[in-house]
């Protein structure tokens, strides 16, 4: 159960970010800090993303759906929700007045870091195993992090929220919050030739899963930053047209069927060329 040097380097970027996340934008809470060190540490966790990737991969022929990927999710919806943030718009259980920004910060993470979890199982289907898979998981981790009983109703709301996450990331079942809208968006934005590069080194007959691979594989880079005209800019750079499957066949109808929809300026093109702007 050894972590690749190319996760390794993923899970320092997320502590990076999210240590900044919980000291400028939660005004020094940790609970974040807290969150994503036990689930780095987590055995049961790595199990779960490592399999995942074998059922994808080995099994079924698709891409990366395993622990580089979940944690690259998790960067991105960390980036989106804080660029959201820092243009004034609440989440949705802020709105509510269900809960803090940092219940919405933690439920975020958690959706991301499990949302694939289900791919242990199927890949039909597999966002609705995650979430069978992904209950109890919270559940033990969030007592830790709420120990008392009187936070019961916190750890309600959180674990609600990352479940609606979790089973909206296929832009299929309808979601309604920012939180998971921040997820499902963030998900699709994990394309790069890296997603691509271990099946495609597996020697395999022609399957379902090759224009996936293809496509991802030539994506060279995608950037979340703050927007020209909306508080969210994705920028895809890709080296041949046939990256524009993965932009136009599963990122763009996961920000359409996304509530932060409004706020998300989207531009792709390959590299050299004019930028095609969508949004």
């Amino acid at each position: 159960m050894e972590k690749s040097q190319k996760e390794l380097r993923v899970e320092e970027k997320l502590l990076r970010l999210t240590e900044d996340i919980s000291e400028t934008v939660l005004s020094g809470d940790q609970l974040p800090v807290k969150l994503i060190k036990l689930l780095l540490e987590n055995r049961e966790l790595k199990a779960i993303h490592d399999y995942a990737n074998t059922v994808s991969i080995t099994r079924i022929g698709l891409n990366d759906h395993g622990p580089v990927h979940m944690k690259k999710v998790c960067y991105n919806a960390l980036k989106i929700l804080r660029l959201l943030h820092e243009a004034g718009i609440k989440m949705s259980i802020e709105n509510e007045e269900a809960g803090t920004l940092t219940d919405s910060v933690l439920a975020v993470m958690l959706a991301a870091l499990l949302h694939d979890s289900g791919m242990t199982v199927a890949r039909k289907n597999h966002e609705f195993y995650s979430g069978i898979i992904a209950y109890t998981f919270m559940n033990d981790i969030l007592r830790e992090i709420f120990p008392c009983d009187e936070d019961i109703i916190r750890i309600t709301v959180i674990r609600s929220l990352a479940l609606e996450g979790i089973f909206g990331h296929m832009a299929i079942s309808p979601i309604h919050s920012m939180e998971a809208g921040i997820v499902l968006v963030a998900d699709g934005c994990d394309m790069t030739k890296g997603r691509a590069r271990i099946p495609l080194e597996i020697p395999t007959k022609p399957t379902e899963g090759d224009i996936h691979k293809y496509s991802a594989h030539s994506i060279e880079k995608v950037r979340i930053t703050k927007g020209d005209e909306h508080p969210v800019k994705i920028e895809i750079m890709m080296r041949s047209e046939v990256g524009f499957f993965q932009v136009e066949e599963v990122l763009i109808p996961k920000i359409s069927a996304s509530p932060a929809k409004a706020f998300i300026e989207l531009h792709a093109g390959v590299s050299g060329e004019e930028m095609k702007r969508y949004r």
